[in-house]
């Protein structure tokens, strides 16, 4: 049986980013309120993490006052490879 990867299933995009400057907060506001290093938040915002905390999550969506809906989206495996976002 061959193993899929995960691009074959999806991925999941990271919409911190856009979030920041929807709400008009910074970055380093957000950082100090949700407890994350800076180097950590801008991994986020630049959509390069591999492995998700629900703990960071939470901590984010809490500060930013949203669901994670607005912070996650699923995008399925043929969109992603239009997308190579």
């Amino acid at each position: 049986m061959r193993v899929k990867t995960m691009n074959e299933y999806g991925t999941i995009k990271i919409k911190l980013d856009e979030l920041i400057k929807k709400k008009g907060i910074s970055k380093s506001k957000l950082a100090h309120k949700a407890e994350l290093q800076r180097t950590q938040l801008n991994k986020f915002c630049a959509n390069k993490i591999t492995r998700l905390d629900i703990d960071v999550l939470a901590r984010i969506c809490a500060v930013m006052e949203c669901d994670i809906a607005d912070l996650l989206e699923f995008i399925p495996a043929a969109q992603a490879e239009q997308e190579k976002f």
